[in-house]
């Protein structure tokens, strides 16, 4: 550890991320992440230094319409959209009803063609707060409203249906308002028959990697349904705890069917201490920093997936403390677990399962 490179929760080890990213080398192919959030303006430019530092070419991001420039810019061709509603209206209500049909449209104008869903269990306590408590139910009507409007404009689905176990453990443990963890497939089921024609990329491996035997399941029975691998700190938890003979099986067996993703979240809010402690800024407080949280991403990842490395991770993961607090601090960070895939598995999950749909998928528009 040098003085330079200073320990806080995206580097919690004080590592030199271009250092480790040349130590790495080059991936078995060009990555294509599926799953980012790529906003602001000079944090979209450091985040773009981290990609292309580990090797990823093709971005998905939920970037708000009014970003869509600035990446673009910095990005060209090698960043493609996911619509998204405009979570910071002022009319919130409306913003994810009406108004979120119209920006549908306007995303497909430019060339969008995945539409997110995104339907967490807290989406109730938005929801109720809203005054309807079903507005952000998957199989819901404002739901299938949209829904319709995303078909017609060529669009496939993507959802957030679930969250980590650890969060059913506290956050969630009133199932009467949230339900089971269970609870929450019955809705994407559902929709999964009925729009059977168009498919469907569950995110954070399907909000489940806790449980291979039931994503196994889920895939069997809907030949439409994809799973990313996004949710950094989540998928290097659990993940790692998974034996590798039976994720290598597993990832075999799907093939062509899970995606990398990260769900890196760029914001200028990273560059500034004042912002540290409101919204997403908390995470970073300046340059350096928003680096070392972008490129944090990557590096772990990519050990995970590439190497046989053992050791504490260097990114704090806070749902430790949420189990044992008397344990843990927030600062506290699980095993990484590398599980070195081969690189046929490699070359499928980092590129060729996305560029089989997504490219045909873009080149109809």
């Amino acid at each position: 550890m040098t003085d330079q490179h200073v320990v806080h929760a995206a580097n919690l080890h004080g590592l030199d991320y271009r250092l480790e990213a040349e130590s790495l080398g080059p991936p078995v192919c060009p990555i294509t992440d599926v799953h980012t959030h790529i906003n602001g303006t000079k944090a979209v430019e450091i985040y773009k230094r981290a990609a292309d530092l580990f090797g990823v070419q093709q971005v998905y991001s939920m970037t708000h319409l009014e970003h869509v420039e600035v990446t673009c810019t910095v990005f060209g061709d090698r960043m493609r959209y996911i619509a998204v509603p405009q979570w910071g209206a002022s009319d919130r209500l409306k913003a994810f009803t009406t108004d979120w049909l119209d920006r549908i449209e306007q995303y497909a104008a430019i060339g969008c063609r995945i539409c997110k869903f995104w339907a967490a269990p807290r989406s109730r306590d938005i929801s109720i707060e809203l005054g309807d408590p079903d507005l952000f139910a998957l199989d819901g009507l404002a739901r299938r409203e949209a829904m319709k409007v995303a078909r017609q404009c060529g669009m496939m689905f993507m959802t957030h249906i679930a969250d980590p176990n650890t969060w059913f453990a506290t956050k969630y443990a009133d199932s009467s308002r949230y339900g089971t963890k269970l609870d929450q497939y019955k809705p994407l089921e559902r929709m999964l028959d009925e729009y059977g024609d168009l498919p469907w990329i569950a995110a954070h491996m399907g909000g489940y990697p806790e449980d291979l035997d039931f994503l196994d399941m889920l895939l069997s029975r809907h030949d439409n349904l994809y799973l990313d691998t996004s949710a950094t700190k989540w998928m290097i938890r659990e993940i790692s705890a998974q034996p590798r003979d039976g994720l290598v099986a597993f990832l075999t067996k799907w093939s062509g069917r899970i995606f990398f993703g990260s769900d890196i979240v760029t914001t200028d809010e990273h560059l500034h201490p004042a912002a540290s402690a409101m919204g997403m800024g908390h995470l970073a407080g300046d340059e350096d920093e928003a680096f070392d949280l972008y490129a944090s991403r990557y590096y772990a990842l990519r050990v995970m997936w590439e190497t046989a490395f053992e050791g504490p991770s260097p990114i704090a993961d806070p749902d430790l403390a949420m189990i044992e607090p008397e344990r843990y601090d927030v600062n506290a960070s699980p095993t990484l677990i590398g599980k070195q895939l081969p690189s046929e598995l490699l070359k499928s999950l980092y590129h060729d399962a996305a560029a089989h749909l997504l490219d045909a998928w873009h080149a109809r528009g």
